[in-house]
């Protein structure tokens, strides 16, 4: 077996026009199906499934099926999906300060860091 990049197996993760979107989504906390849509309301059906069920499959996903009627089902990120953002945080950083080229600005959405993280910031800061 050959081995791979660590940047190219890293990048071929998140690689799709949705799926940083999807992470995003997902930062904070649990999501259904029909919310990740309705805010993603640009990614048909067909992909948003599709990106899913690959997110699923490389271990940044997990599906969680409530036994209830209706069926309500859950998205939400993996320890490994979560671990992530370190790698998100980082080209935050260097889009911030180093690329000068592009008109770049954060829009203080917090969505690139997730939920947990934003509160274990909080409680450290006390």
């Amino acid at each position: 077996m050959k081995n791979k990049c660590p940047i190219e197996s890293t990048l071929s993760l998140i690689n799709g026009k949705w799926k940083i979107l999807i992470l995003k989504e997902l930062s904070q906390g649990p999501v259904r199906y029909g919310q990740i849509g309705n805010h993603i309301s640009t990614v048909s059906a067909k992909v948003l499934t599709q990106q899913l069920r690959e997110m699923m499959d490389d271990g940044l996903v997990v599906r969680n099926v409530f036994a209830e009627m209706p069926p309500r089902v859950e998205y939400s990120l993996s320890e490994m999906g979560i671990s992530i953002f370190a790698v998100f945080k980082e080209l935050r950083r260097w889009g911030l300060d180093e690329d000068k080229v592009h008109s770049v600005q954060c829009a203080f959405c917090k969505k690139c860091q997730p939920l947990w993280q934003v509160n274990r910031q909080s409680e450290d800061s006390k």
